[in-house]
């Protein structure tokens, strides 16, 4: 009898929520008891939002958004920056049953345009500073009947959200969901392709924050957290609104770019105890030359996803510091994390363990499940998979296999079940017949003292057979030669595997997520 290669979690599969349940509620009666407690600081003005005054502003949103005639089940488009109103209209939506889309507010009017029509969103809440995104937009849309402007006062013809929530009632008034109704959509970054519409339930959030905010991260009510990613990803989704909320920590939020000055002045001033970032990002605070010495910050857990983490990175992190990062996986499908290293378990160079609640497994290229050490697509069956993509049929079909959601990446996974990356699906090199991980490449090249930021793909060599390519990004005022690179490659990994070619360049490209686009590399080629 064969046995089974799906990695199982042994804690119970989900967490037990009732049928009737509004996710807003939930997050806002768990702190009814702390209304003076910071629950949202903005770190670049200092004003605070308590978790009594977030109640109250979520619900006399809620009750404006009523009086302007919008229904359950009606969607609002939010492109706000990170600000303590972000959470006042995410769960004031969320209480009147109208369902937040939560925009990436990097992106361009075009692709605002797209998003609005496809979502057909009939409000739309927008910071001040990105109106100007919308202008071209507004009163061309049919579907988009109301504009609510955010961080101000004055807005010209539109009405501003300080303005709407003193307008209206505090009165409690619970849109009657259920668990498995829908609540917020999220879309995708676009990293390959258009962004799609990640539609979530009620339930999700939740068993997000109790399977891995609690389960994993140990987040309690004492902590203080800040997210690099913003709100509107699901990772910082998560990170900074749906788990300090599950347990009543505090958030601070940065409106501006994560930029290291920017993500220093963050810890040393208002002392987070769990910092979240993206790999791209712990590279770039540990070349920074003003980084901050241990004892100016108080962490005591650090989290990374997006792309797997570079084992050096984590290294030097925890050397320097004395706090693991936690590598771990997640994906708007998902919605957060379920593949991650854990607190005293850190194997730097895997992304570490199934996350409780989540069974994973990995399927070949001709569908058998892969035995251990053999390459194959990552595959999750969880709690908080999204229910479809919005309008999209097909990639829906083609991502959601019955209680499976195919990840698009490729993994192997060890005896003690851990797991390593091994890039995406549509990245993978096959060298002289032998599948070659593009990023195995990228973290050797990353060992070298010189190198801040790595991407390998595949080109074709004069005989058209494929080989890697590598973009190197040095950090500030260091560098290498071509040999000197492809040596130090070659004395790590199996020879047929260190990049034919390499080229150095100033930056790579990212999506916001600080993911690499290496379609964006191949085309350029």
């Amino acid at each position: 009898m064969q046995l089974s290669r799906v990695d199982h979690s042994v804690s119970p599969p989900a967490v037990e929520i009732p049928r009737d349940y509004n996710a807003g509620h939930d997050l806002l009666e768990r702190n009814t008891l702390r209304p003076g407690k910071p629950a949202f600081i903005d770190a670049l003005s200092g004003e605070q939002l308590t978790y009594g005054e977030l109640a109250d502003q979520a619900q006399r949103f809620a009750n404006g958004l009523r009086a302007l005639g919008f229904t359950p089940e009606s969607r609002v488009m939010l492109a706000m920056l990170d600000t303590p109103e972000w959470p006042v209209t995410f769960l004031g939506c969320i209480l009147a049953g109208v369902i937040p889309v939560a925009a990436n507010t990097l992106l361009t009017s075009q692709d605002f345009d797209f998003m609005l029509r496809d979502s057909r969103a009939q409000g739309l809440v927008v910071s001040q500073a990105l109106l100007p995104a919308f202008e071209s937009l507004l009163g061309k849309i049919d579907t988009l009947k109301t504009v609510i402007v955010a961080g101000g006062e004055d807005s010209s013809s539109n009405t501003t959200l300080a303005q709407l929530i003193r307008a209206s009632s505090a009165t409690k008034n619970i849109a009657n969901t259920c668990a498995d109704d829908i609540c917020f959509w999220l879309y995708s970054s676009g990293s390959t392709g258009t962004p799609k519409g990640t539609v979530h339930l009620h339930s999700h959030l939740i068993q997000t924050a109790e399977l891995y905010g609690r389960a994993v991260l140990g987040i309690q009510e004492s902590d203080v957290v800040y997210s690099a990613a913003k709100l509107f990803f699901a990772y910082g989704l998560g990170n900074a609104l749906t788990f300090p909320m599950s347990v009543g920590a505090t958030t601070v939020l940065l409106p501006a770019r994560p930029t290291p000055a920017a993500v220093f002045g963050v810890l040393k001033k208002y002392q987070p105890t769990i910092f979240y970032g993206v790999p791209t990002l712990y590279a770039a605070l540990l070349a920074d030359p003003a980084r901050p010495a241990k004892s100016e910050i108080r962490l005591r857990i650090c989290t990374s996803a997006g792309e797997a983490l570079p084992a050096e990175i984590g290294k030097k992190w925890a050397a320097e510091y004395g706090c693991d990062i936690l590598d771990g996986i997640g994906s708007t499908e998902m919605l957060h994390i379920f593949l991650s290293n854990r607190p005293g378990q850190v194997r730097y160079g895997t992304t570490g363990q199934a996350v409780p609640g989540y069974a994973l497994r990995i399927v070949a290229d001709d569908g058998h499940e892969c035995a251990a050490g053999e390459i194959g697509e990552l595959q999750i069956s969880g709690p908080s998979a999204a229910l479809m993509y919005w309008n999209n049929r097909a990639k829906t079909k083609a991502t959601f296999a019955g209680e499976w959601t195919k990840s698009g990446d490729k993994y192997t996974r060890d005896a003690d079940g851990f797991y390593t990356y091994g890039g995406r699906s549509d990245d993978m090199l096959k060298v002289g017949g032998i599948y070659v991980s593009p990023f195995e490449v990228e973290a050797c090249l990353m060992t070298h003292a010189s190198v801040l930021e790595v991407a390998v793909i595949g080109v074709l060599d004069a005989d058209e057979l494929i080989k890697p390519k590598a973009y190197v990004v040095f950090k500030p005022g260091q560098s290498a030669t071509v040999d000197e690179l492809k040596a130090h490659v070659k004395q790590q990994l199996a020879p047929y595997k260190y990049p034919r070619w390499i080229e150095f360049v100033s930056e790579l490209p990212k999506t916001a997520t600080g993911k690499i686009q290496r379609f964006k590399l191949r085309q350029a080629k």
